[in-house]
């Protein structure tokens, strides 16, 4: 199993901290960077294959690393101001080079146990879904009908038909040839001119082909945030890290 974490992102909407910008995988919670904490998770679960997708500041996260002592596979994508399409199609080789792939937005502050469902069992296509989540635009959700994913979107259409919904994590698993076709897919919305768009979109049409069956493991209660917005950073450190299990005693 293979983790690719994206973390190539500008991150214009938090404000910019001691006068300095960089990127949002190295903001810290009780002294661990967001990055460090990933990197944590995955060792507990058993992942060691990483390759880390940058693009903003990159010798920023280099330097972060070399201080954890962690050499890593890097991707740079030099044009990080355009969408997290464009960041997944830089990682194509680590996208199709066999195994199950974990695909993980890296700012993202979230317990173990969220981690535990994503890996579980054997080779598998997985969903994580929230049904705790609040209403409005932001959030990006999953929406099922009969176990089946029907939609992955911040906005919904109004005649759409499910009988589940819930915020989507912003992690997902494939399995080999999954994770081939959806590499397809990337490299179809870069060739047609669609390089700034967000990779949920192309995740979004190779759920909607139904020609790969997931699952959907269900985190509702397990602690999470996704950090867009300064007020989110608030959150995190009040709300949800002291929610946390340490590393390495999920239940």
């Amino acid at each position: 199993m293979r983790a690719i974490i994206l973390a190539a992102g500008l991150g214009l909407r938090l404000q910019q901290q001691q006068g300095k910008q960089f990127p949002k995988c190295l903001l810290r919670f009780d002294g661990m960077t967001l990055l460090e904490r990933h990197l944590r998770l995955l060792d507990a679960a058993g992942v060691k294959e990483v390759v880390l997708a940058l693009g903003f500041e990159p010798q920023q996260v280099q330097d972060e690393l070399a201080s954890l002592g962690r050499d890593l596979e890097i991707v740079i994508n030099p044009r990080y101001d355009l969408g997290s399409v464009l960041t997944v199609h830089t990682v194509a080789d680590a996208m199709t080079r066999g195994g199950d792939v974990l695909l993980m937005d890296a700012d993202v502050l979230y317990d173990e146990r969220i981690m535990s469902k994503l890996v579980a069992g054997e080779t598998v296509n997985r969903l994580l879904i929230d049904r705790d989540f609040e209403a409005g635009d932001e959030p990006v959700k999953l929406c099922l009908r009969d176990g089946m994913p029907v939609e992955l979107r911040k906005q919904l259409m109004a005649d759409l038909q499910y009988d589940t919904i819930g915020e989507s994590v912003g992690f997902f698993r494939f399995k080999e040839d999954c994770a081939r076709r959806l590499a397809e897919i990337v490299k179809g919305y870069v060739d047609s001119g669609r390089a700034n768009m967000p990779h949920e979109e192309a995740v979004r049409d190779l759920l909607l082909e139904q020609s790969h069956v997931f699952d959907t493991a269900d985190v509702t209660g397990a602690p999470w945030i996704e950090i867009d917005f300064p007020g989110d950073v608030a959150r995190a450190a009040e709300e949800v890290l002291p929610q946390l299990l340490p590393v390495g005693i999920a239940q």
